[in-house]
């Protein structure tokens, strides 16, 4: 992946995080979608979301098309920069629901702890590994964000991912995409750059 494909990924990341919760967001406001290709017409990304609406997604001329590959949990060690989802356990501690993490060139991207619209109760937090330590649960990780501390349980299935470059070829009917659109002032989406599902490997995000 070179630098300028890092840089939009991480532009797109970065605005992604900072929005609420929630599917449809007012005019202006980026929007994350999930869903499966139903067709790629010129730059005309049509999709079928999660939710189960059908959307038509303006790509840049220029827009960077990325997909993952699986890591390992144990490829999690301190001082790695990832972004995790995760669900808020009974014990107080964060659950991943899934793992990214940044390439090196990516690191700082969308730092933060915030809402996130994976599930109803999920939460995003990107952050540097402070500790990793591997129990029968899972990898029990400390993240610092910002300042802010926090605890996350990662348990063996949850997938851990990074990302690699991927071309408007992958863009295939049926592949799963996620990505952020933004409205225009005539309701068009329009987004700069989305990953693909490749090899089998689902952006999970």
């Amino acid at each position: 992946m070179t630098r300028r494909d890092l840089l939009l990924t991480a532009t797109a990341l970065a605005l992604a995080g900072t929005l609420p919760a929630g599917s449809l967001l007012a005019q202006g406001a980026p929007r994350r979608i999930r869903g499966t290709i139903d067709a790629l017409s010129g730059r005309d990304l049509a999709l079928t979301t999660r939710e189960g609406a059908k959307v038509t997604v303006r790509l840049a001329e220029n827009a960077g098309v990325s997909a993952v590959r699986k890591m390992a949990l144990a490829d999690i060690t301190p001082g790695t920069f990832i972004g995790t989802a995760a669900e808020p356990g009974p014990d107080g501690v964060w659950r991943a629901l899934e793992v990214l993490v940044f390439p090196e060139a990516m690191r700082g991207t969308g730092e933060g702890h915030f809402a996130w619209d994976l599930t109803p109760s999920s939460s995003m937090t990107n952050a540097t590994v402070d500790s990793a330590v591997q129990g029968n649960d899972g990898k029990s990780l400390t993240l610092t964000a910002r300042g802010q501390q926090v605890q996350v349980m990662v348990p063996p299935e949850v997938p851990v991912v990074t990302l690699i470059p991927a071309s408007m070829e992958d863009l295939r009917p049926g592949a799963q995409v996620f990505l952020s659109a933004t409205p225009a002032a005539d309701g068009t989406l329009n987004a700069a750059r989305v990953t693909v599902a490749k090899d089998g490997v689902v952006p999970p995000m």
